[in-house]
Order: C-alpha cells, then sequence, then structure tokens
C-alpha cells in the first residue's frame, strides 16, 4: 500500500539549510520504506492510488533522536494515569518497581516511549540493561542508537530530542510532523506505520 504524507514544508534532512526545504512538499510510504519525496504535486499526480495523509500547516522532518534514552526509562518511573501520581516522571524507587504494579517496570517504560513519540522521537539512546525495558524498545519500534558523546548528567532529561538524520527515498520510513507555528508534534511514523497522532 501506498501512503502520501503532504505537509506544508518538507525539510528532508535535520541540518538541511532553509532552502533545501520544499514548500508543499511530501513523502511516499510503500511499506516500510520511503518510495519518494518532493514536490506534493508531481508526487500526487505520478501515484493517484496512494491514500492521502494532508498535515497542515505542519513541517515534516527525519524526527529526532532522544539522547538520554536509558536514563529516561531505566532511572524513572513513568506513572500510570490510574495511580493519581500526576504525569511527571519521578526517580525509580529503592528497589525497583514491583512487577505486578501497573504494568512493573515494562509497563513504565511503555508510558515512557508513548511520551517520547509524542514528541516525535524516531530514535533513542541506549543501552538497555533492563531486560522490560529492552522488550518495551524493541515493540515500540524506535531505532536504538550507540550512547551519544559526550555523556552528560542531568537531573531529569525532558521528552525533546535532538534533529536525527534525513529522509532518503530506499531507507526506513522514520519521520515526524511538527505545528509550524507552535512547534507541537502532530505525528510520528516509524517503519511506516503512524505510530502517534495529536488531536
Amino acid at each position: 500500500m501506498l501512503t502520501l504524507h503532504r505537509a506544508a514544508v518538507l525539510t528532508p534532512a535535520a541540518t538541511a539549510p532553509p532552502d533545501d526545504s520544499v514548500a508543499d512538499g511530501a513523502v511516499l510510504v510503500r511499506g516500510d520504506r520511503i518510495a519518494a519525496l518532493g514536490p506534493y504535486a508531481e508526487l500526487a499526480a505520478a501515484h493517484p492510488e496512494a491514500r492521502l495523509r494532508e498535515w497542515s500547516g505542519a513541517r515534516l522532518t527525519p524526527g529526532e533522536a532522544h539522547p538520554y534514552g536509558a536514563l529516561l526509562l531505566e532511572g524513572y518511573y513513568h506513572p500510570d494515569p490510574r495511580e493519581g501520581l500526576g504525569v511527571t516522571p519521578r526517580p525509580l524507587p529503592v528497589g525497583g518497581v514491583p512487577a505486578g504494579q501497573y504494568g512493573g517496570l515494562g509497563g513504565s517504560a511503555r508510558r515512557g516511549l508513548q511520551l517520547l513519540l509524542r514528541h516525535g522521537a524516531v530514535a533513542l539512546a541506549g543501552p538497555f540493561e533492563k531486560p522490560e525495558v529492552r522488550a518495551a524498545v524493541s515493540r515500540s519500534g524506535l531505532r536504538v542508537l550507540a550512547p551519544f558523546e559526550p555523556a552528560q548528567a542531568v537531573p531529569m532529561p525532558g521528552f525533546d530530542g535532538v534533529p536525527q538524520g534525513a529522509l532518503t527515498v530506499g531507507e526506513r520510513a522514520d519521520f515526524a510532523i511538527f505545528q509550524r507555528e507552535t512547534g507541537e508534534c502532530l505525528g510520528t511514523v516509524l517503519a511506516g506505520r503512524l505510530v502517534y497522532r495529536g488531536r
């Protein structure tokens, strides 16, 4: 199946100068790969059968990489809304999270991963030592990168990452869509699948 993602601005590389961006651009996805990218009108005319996802007033980019993925998922507990603890991550309790408590450490990691996807993350830095976290990361579809250098100690990492890579025909279809005015993430695509969509 072909899907055409249309945005007001397509920025094909994280470090691309502004004049390399494409106004009214699009990315054509076939399965889990990028089949083409460029001006929307050209791609739509060449592939009229493609399903269209329109992202009005948005910028489509390669997405972000989170440099503190291991710390965020293995050093912090992400509360379940049913716990009444709010949504702010808190340092992992001494002795870890009881296995039956709202999915245990694996459940905490899954909730943390959802927050990363809501911020346009397509990759995060490992390594992950805890099996429950490794399993959650593997199922999420996020790419795992080597630790960023230099490693910095931070008291509590935020969820915003750093610009990541470039969109390339034939490569895996990983990208994010951000609202141009506010920078809010509207959608995150991993291996061609829309894994997060904002309101």
